[in-house]
């Protein structure tokens, strides 16, 4: 969380955006209708230019003074089938074939369609959330997991740090 000029805790409002082009400070994002250049968060890991690519979903954060940052990232995977376990098979271009667990957004897909998984959030390494969609505002996934996440851990003046 950060704190306001008055000393106030605000927390930084999330939103999806669609990367189009990838440099390693800072993307250009499809969302509202507009492309934004929009920077990415400094604990965002690295090489940025080989985590992120054209299609994948990302989480921006907006702080009070407008400053956003880029602080998550889904993968656009294809739906290879379901694990009698419950699970989901994905295949992601830079991981291969994964095991995810579906999200509680998650809407059973048939083979061949695209979801939105993302890794790091505690609970299994591999999760799958909605569909793809046309639109970033559309999109089904776990933005209030990621936002809990950074709250709980205190990575909000990280996110934002110069």
């Amino acid at each position: 969380m950060l704190s306001s000029s008055s000393g106030d805790v605000v927390r930084p409002r999330l939103g999806c955006a669609v990367v189009l082009r990838v440099e390693e400070l800072e993307c250009d994002a499809w969302t509202g209708g507009n492309i934004e250049s929009v920077r990415f968060a400094p604990l965002f890991p690295a090489p940025r230019t080989e985590r992120v690519a054209p299609g994948h979903l990302v989480a921006v954060a907006t702080a009070a003074n407008g400053r956003q940052v880029i602080v998550w990232r889904w993968y656009d995977a294809v739906v290879l089938g379901h694990e009698a376990s419950g699970s989901v098979r994905l295949w992601e271009p830079a991981h291969g074939e994964v095991i995810a667990q579906p999200r509680r957004s998650h809407r059973e897909q048939v083979p061949g369609t695209r979801g939105y998984a993302s890794a790091g959030l505690p609970g299994a390494d591999w999760w799958i959330a909605g569909p793809v969609v046309a639109q970033p505002e559309d999109a089904v996934v776990d933005v209030v997991e990621v936002e809990e996440m950074f709250t709980a851990n205190g990575l909000w003046a990280a996110a934002f740090a110069d």
